[in-house]
């Protein structure tokens, strides 16, 4: 494994399992720690912090793995009163997820009371039930306007990065103020028939890798963590076997050269984006809530 440094000092696996929409996690999850995955990622929204949590005990208590080698993230769903909900909502997860502390815990959405959310989170940062804070779908003008007002730069933002949106200026506003970049949807769920690319084909068979390797090793060369997702154990397992191989600088140019700049799942800038999303969560300590949740939501739609 190879690992990032976030601001605050503390490193990050450069690569992770996402659980949305992933099933079977109590039971898939020890198997993948075992393969030598350490960043877990998950969201409240995701209705699966419980199964998370499962899978991550049954991994320590079998003796995979101990907790403090593990690194685990949660993300908040969009509030209306952050100021007022954020503490219940972290403290959802921490229940949800069975732990003392959150490794990692991202504002999910650039939407809402996102400064009276981050301004609780630094609190909760400070009595160390989060090690880090961050944010994820933030443009650069969202994120540069969070730190202008606020004392702790977000350690991570999480964004969708693959060879179809590669995000070059929004990464480069992450590296130059010091936040790691996390993709997102690193292998674009294959839109546009990525794993038949003739590029990406050509270096999967010069490496004798797969395409789905290769596109994780370009995103790991760039300095962003990639966390790719799949409810199949073999391809977990061959997701993470992109430590024994590099690619060129010119290789790395010539994937870059595949970008279009548009997204492969949704414009966070969208207003109509901005009002579905937006029904699709609720305070945590609001009691018979009936709004869908956001996997209910996006199975239709392919949205994170």
């Amino acid at each position: 494994m190879e690992y990032l440094s976030l601001n605050n000092g503390i490193k990050i696996p450069c690569l992770g399992f996402g659980t949305m929409r992933v099933q079977g996690l109590a039971e898939l999850l020890p198997q993948v720690i075992d393969s030598g995955y350490r960043l877990i990622d998950t969201a409240a929204n995701y209705d699966n912090e419980q199964e998370v949590g499962e899978g991550i005990h049954r991994a320590i208590k079998s003796g995979i793995v101990k907790r403090e080698d593990l690194f685990i993230t949660s993300k908040m769903q969009i509030l209306s009163d952050g100021a007022k909900n954020t503490t219940a909502a972290v403290e959802n997860s921490l229940r949800n997820l069975g732990l003392d502390y959150i490794d990692l815990y991202l504002i999910h959405q650039p939407y809402g009371d996102i400064y009276g959310e981050w301004r609780t989170l630094e609190k909760l940062h400070r009595q160390g039930k989060i090690k880090s804070i961050g944010v994820s779908n933030f443009e650069p003008f969202r994120l540069m306007d969070l730190m202008l007002h606020n004392q702790i730069v977000p350690a991570v933002n999480q964004i969708e990065v693959n060879p179809w949106n590669q995000m070059i200026p929004e990464h480069g506003f992450d590296q130059e103020h010091g936040i790691i970049t996390e993709a997102w949807s690193p292998l674009a769920e294959n839109k546009h028939d990525l794993f038949n690319n003739a590029q990406l084909m050509g270096l999967a068979n010069k490496y004798q890798k797969s395409v789905q390797q290769v596109i994780l090793r370009w995103v790991i060369q760039r300095g962003i963590v990639a966390i790719p997702r799949t409810s199949n154990y073999e391809h977990a397992t061959s997701n993470f076997n992109v430590f024994d191989f590099s690619l060129t600088e010119t290789e790395m140019d010539m994937i870059r050269e595949l970008n279009i700049g548009q997204t492969t799942a949704l414009d966070h800038c969208d207003p109509k984006v901005v009002e579905l999303l937006s029904k699709v969560v609720a305070n945590p300590i609001e009691v018979g809530n009936k709004r869908p949740s956001h996997n209910e939501w996006s199975k239709q739609r392919g949205l994170k």
